[in-house]
């Protein structure tokens, strides 16, 4: 039996030909939303009370009027992604209403992730892609992003202008909308809970919506040193400096959000030692949650399953960490001693992962 591939029809081969255009033209995609977020466009829209005409919301924006041809280009593109419902006037003008995607657009909202694409899409985070193919074919360093500026992404922070408040702002409105959701829908878990303590969790967000829900609870931020410096800080909460390689401060209930992810095994296991060390036993209330993407952890929606895996080449390219499947995951936990494990997925891609020993 042959194992050449069969040689494609006529139509095959076109069919073939416009997956690859679409492939090389999706970089449009996060570039036009960029634009967008740049623009203001969904912020306009809300302000306006949708829906708005294209040349109220060219006029709303500052748009020229010899942009504007070009202009409704770029929005047919918009709506087609779906951030924006198109229609028609009553005197045959095209307009533009808001769909539930844009929502996340809003900078005035609480849950606007607009610095998170802008994170997403920085320059300094885009270069290693250059790069991918000669990093593949060289043992070290041990990411791309290492190769394209010669210095690992933590260290990076410190030295390239810009790229530390681009990196806190991105995670910090990632951590914003996650929060809500927690204390609103998985509220349970806090209950009984004296002292809760936030470990790399940049601004806090998680413990100051946690404290809010549950005033009784004593909420701590633990982080770098330079991090606590340099925040705006709230009465709320305690802020302490710290190395969560070292230590990590005592209490019954640690959170991690979307930390484990960037580091490789050998490191997770050593910080997940360090939070066994700081938390009680089950029997006395002590438990960490994780709040992290495990893979195939919600397989009946495609969709979710595509984003973990952009998400795990994300991981690849700029740290040493990676998405882990559940027996991944349940693997680290035994290896630093924690023996019951309970995987809930509840956060979209992400999942509540309580470990406790």
């Amino acid at each position: 039996m042959s194992n050449r591939t069969p040689i494609p029809t006529s139509k095959e081969l076109l069919e073939a030909q416009n997956h690859l255009w679409n492939q090389i033209f999706s970089f449009m995609n996060s570039f036009s939303l960029k634009c967008a977020v740049e623009l203001g466009i969904a912020d306009a829209v809300h302000d306006h009370g949708d829906p708005i005409t294209i040349s109220d919301l060219a006029t709303a924006l500052n748009i020229p009027s010899c942009r504007l041809h070009n202009f409704r280009r770029f929005m047919s593109l918009m709506t087609h992604n779906g951030f924006f419902r198109q229609s028609t006037s009553e005197n045959g003008e095209t307009t533009y209403s808001l769909t539930r995607n844009a929502s996340l657009l809003i900078k005035q909202k609480g849950e606007s992730i607009t610095p998170f694409i802008e994170l997403a899409l920085y320059q300094p985070l885009l270069d290693p892609w250059q790069h991918l193919s000669s990093w593949f074919k060289c043992e070290t360093p041990s990411t791309a992003f290492e190769l394209c500026h010669g210095m690992y992404i933590w260290g990076a922070t410190g030295e390239m202008p810009g790229l530390a408040k681009t990196v806190s702002d991105g995670l910090d409105s990632d951590s914003a909308a996650v929060a809500r959701v927690i204390v609103d829908d998985c509220g349970d878990q806090f209950e009984g809970v004296k002292s809760l303590v936030e470990v790399a969790g940049n601004k806090g967000k998680i413990a100051l919506e946690i404290k809010k829900k549950f005033p009784e609870i004593k909420c701590s931020l633990f982080e770098l040193p330079h991090v606590i410096d340099a925040l705006e800080k709230s009465e709320d909460i305690e802020y302490v400096a710290g190395d969560m390689f070292e230590g990590i401060p005592a209490a019954d209930v640690l959170i991690l959000k979307s930390v484990l992810v960037t580091w490789n095994d050998e490191e997770c296991v050593n910080i997940l030692q360090r939070c066994k060390e700081a938390i009680p036993n089950k029997i006395n209330g002590g438990k960490v949650i994780i709040i992290d993407k495990v893979i195939d952890a919600n397989i009946e929606l495609p969709k979710f399953n595509e984003t973990q895996i952009y998400f795990d080449m994300h991981m690849m390219v700029h740290v040493t960490g990676k998405q882990r499947t559940e027996n991944e995951w349940k693997k680290l936990f035994t290896e630093a001693g924690f023996k019951e494990c309970k995987i809930t997925p509840a956060l979209g891609i992400r999942c509540i992962i309580e470990i406790s020993y």
